[in-house]
């Protein structure tokens, strides 16, 4: 069996497990949430992100090929990309998003009474914090420290992925096609979520589920492309994991300006993974995919 059979080899296990494991851990979740036990299955959705470095392990895969030392002098540009952009475009996404759709604005706190209860607005009045300065510091807490803590998590995605499946497919199919395959693979990991617990996008649109699986590839496909060239360019995989982990910790803050029961408005936005809010995530993947196609042209 020559390499090229072994590389195929490993990439089919590493996509069995990985998605056999995440469907049962989706299911698990889905069965807390019937039970209200939505912290519990917020842990788990936590969890479920290191099923992928665990997806590696099972398919024979080595975790030392993936750069581990940051470099921080060397990659220092694009660690500020990575730590700083994605507030940047999910702020300019969420911009555009209001200004199309003003009525959605609200800083009375609907959406933090609606998920949290309304123990929690009384809770900041009862210490003297009131909507708007809340909003301020979870602006800062997202932009300042919540990047480099949920990269620990991301990390987890961005070894099995940008790690271990899109060098494999970009080897077998192009730069172009490879990356695209690999997003499209990653979306459709999120797909019992979407389809169980309206991950994301809620429930209450047309076409439910399968509009939100297939606008969340979408998102996946763009997300995918910058967390592959942040490795491309960095050698690290904390690169990835850090642009990772700060799309996240960003994704949230849109939607406390929000008000709730937007339904089918949900899959335009606050949030990036909307097809409005998340124009500025497409333009950034256009823009760099362009650049490079024209130092590297795809033979």
């Amino acid at each position: 069996m020559d390499n090229a059979d072994r590389g195929k080899g490993r990439v089919s296990r590493y996509l069995f497990w990985t998605f056999t494991l995440a469907y049962i851990v989706q299911g698990v979740v889905w069965l807390l949430y019937q039970k209200g036990l939505s912290l519990i299955a917020t842990a788990v959705m936590t969890a479920l992100m290191f099923v992928p470095l665990l997806g590696v392990l099972l398919a024979g895969g080595s975790l030392r090929e993936f750069g581990w030392r940051p470099r921080i002098r060397k990659n220092l540009r694009h660690i500020l990309f990575a730590w700083l952009s994605p507030a940047v475009l999910t702020a300019l996404g969420a911009l555009l998003y209001f200004l199309i759709f003003p009525e959605h604005f609200d800083l009375s706190g609907s959406y933090l009474q609606e998920t949290a209860g309304a123990s929690a607005l009384e809770q900041l009045k009862a210490e003297g914090i009131t909507y708007p300065a809340y909003l301020a510091i979870s602006a800062v807490s997202t932009v300042i420290c919540a990047p480099f803590l949920n990269m620990i998590a991301a990390l987890g995605e961005e070894v099995g992925w940008r790690g271990f499946l899109y060098p494999r497919l970009k080897a077998r199919y192009g730069e172009t096609r490879g990356s695209l395959f690999g997003g499209l693979i990653w979306g459709a990991w999120h797909w019992p979520l979407i389809w169980l617990i309206g991950y994301e996008y809620g429930t209450d649109y047309p076409g439910f589920p399968v509009v939100g699986m297939l606008l969340f590839c979408i998102f996946t496909v763009v997300l995918g492309f910058l967390c592959d060239r942040l490795y491309e360019k960095s050698g690290s995989i904390w690169l990835p994991s850090l642009f990772h982990g700060a799309v996240n910790a960003a994704a949230g803050i849109p939607l406390l300006i929000c008000v709730t029961g937007t339904a089918s408005a949900r899959l335009l936005g606050p949030a990036p993974n909307g097809l409005i809010s998340g124009l500025p995530f497409i333009a950034a993947a256009v823009f760099f995919f362009v650049k490079s196609a024209r130092k590297k042209p795809e033979k």
